[in-house]
C-alpha cells in the first residue's frame, strides 16, 4: 500500500486572506453607494448590479471562512479535515446567483413593458465608478491561488461585474442622451444573463466534486487502460479518480502484477506515471502478486470496470487502448 502527496499552490492562505480581504472592503462599500444612487435614481440596472455584488462579497466572506476552516488538520471523523466546506459555499453561492437571476430575467421583462423614469446622469456616474473598484478588486483577487473553486468563482464573478458595469455606464448614457427609458432594463437583463452564467458554472462544477466525478481533463477508462500498459501490470480495477477539493485530485486502485516481479518497483512506476501525465500526485495503490487461480479472488465487491492484459502473444497489449474507444468493459463482481 502507498499514497503519495503533494499540494503546493505557490500563494500562502495568509497572502490569500489579506488579498481577499481588500476586495472584500472595496466592494462592500461600493456596493452600499449604489444601493442608495439606484434608488434615488430609480435604476433597476443599479440595484441588479449591488445584488450581484452582494453575492460577490459572500462569496469572497464564504472563501475566506473556508480558507480558515480547511487549514484545519484532519480530526475525530473528518479525516481530510474541512477541506470541502469550499465546496459548500461555492454551491450556496451559485445557487444564490441562479435565484437572483430569475427574479432579475422577471423584474426587467416588467420594466421594459413599463418603464419607469431613471435619473440617466446618476445611472452613468455610478456605472463608470464600479469599472473602476471592479478592475481594482479584480486585480487583487487575480493574485490569489486560483486553484480554488471559491477564489475563482469570486474571481470570475468580479470580472463579469466588469461587464455588467459597462451595460450599466451605456444605459446610462443612452438615458441621459434620448430619454429611452427601456436600456436600463435592457443593461439589468445583460447582468442577469451574466449572473445565470456564472451560477450554472459554480452549481455544476461544485456538484462534480461533490458527486466525486474524475476531474475535468481525466477519462478513467483511458486512464485504467495506460496503467494496465505498465509492463509487469496483468489487471487493473477498484480505480477510482475524484477530486477532495477543487485543486485536490486524488486517485486509488487495486493492481495486480505478474508473480516473480518487485511489487515496489511496479508501484513507484505507477505513481510516476499518475503524477507525470494527470497531475495525480496524491494517491493510494494496493499492489499484490496475481496468479490463475487467485487473480479473481482478491476483491469481493470491485467496483467499475476491470482492465486486463491480453494473453498469450499480446500479453503486454492492455485490453483498452487510451485515446481511442475503449473494448467493451469486463464487468466486475
Amino acid at each position: 500500500m502507498s499514497a503519495g502527496h503533494g499540494h503546493g499552490h505557490g500563494v500562502s492562505a495568509s497572502a490569500d486572506r489579506r488579498l481577499l480581504s481588500g476586495a472584500l472592503a472595496l466592494i462592500l462599500a461600493f456596493m452600499a453607494a449604489e444601493v442608495v444612487v439606484g434608488l434615488a435614481a430609480g435604476s433597476l440596472a443599479l440595484i441588479s448590479d449591488a445584488a450581484h455584488m452582494l453575492t460577490d462579497a459572500a462569496a469572497i466572506a464564504l472563501a475566506l471562512i473556508a480558507i480558515r476552516l480547511s487549514a484545519r488538520p484532519p480530526a475525530g471523523g473528518f479525516t481530510y479535515g474541512l477541506k470541502r466546506v469550499e465546496i459548500l459555499s461555492a454551491q450556496a453561492n451559485g445557487i444564490t446567483l441562479l435565484l437572483l437571476a430569475a427574479y432579475f430575467v422577471y423584474e426587467s421583462i416588467r420594466r421594459m413593458i413599463h418603464p419607469p423614469d431613471v435619473q440617466g446622469a446618476l445611472v452613468l456616474i455610478t456605472g463608470l465608478v464600479g469599472i473602476v473598484v471592479n478592475l481594482i478588486a479584480t486585480w487583487l483577487i487575480s493574485k490569489a491561488n486560483r486553484t480554488s473553486l471559491n477564489i475563482e468563482g469570486a474571481f470570475q464573478h468580479i470580472l463579469n461585474d466588469l461587464f455588467a458595469f459597462a451595460a450599466t455606464a451605456l444605459a446610462g448614457l443612452i438615458v441621459l442622451l434620448t430619454g429611452f427609458a427601456r436600456a436600463d432594463a435592457i443593461a439589468a437583463l445583460v447582468v442577469a444573463v451574466l449572473m445565470l452564467k456564472a451560477g450554472i458554472s459554480l452549481v455544476r462544477d461544485s456538484g462534480r466534486i461533490f458527486l466525486e466525478a474524475a476531474p475535468a481533463g481525466v477519462d478513467p477508462q483511458a486512464l485504467g487502460a495506460q496503467l494496465c500498459a505498465v509492463p509487469g501490470v496483468v489487471e487493473v480495477h477498484d480505480l477510482h479518480v475524484w477530486e477532495i477539493t477543487s485543486g485536490e485530485p486524488a486517485a486509488s486502485a487495486h493492481i495486480l502484477v505478474q508473480e516473480g516481479l518487485d511489487c515496489h518497483q511496479i508501484r513507484g512506476e505507477v505513481e510516476a506515471l499518475l503524477a507525470e501525465r494527470h497531475q495525480l500526485t496524491h494517491s493510494t495503490l494496493q499492489v499484490d502478486h496475481a496468479s490463475a487461480s487467485d487473480q479473481t479472488a482478491h476483491c469481493s465487491d470491485a467496483h467499475g470496470t476491470v482492465h486486463r492484459t491480453l494473453v498469450g502473444p499480446l500479453r503486454d497489449q492492455p485490453i483498452t487502448d487510451a485515446g481511442t474507444e475503449p473494448a467493451p468493459a469486463i464487468p466486475s463482481h
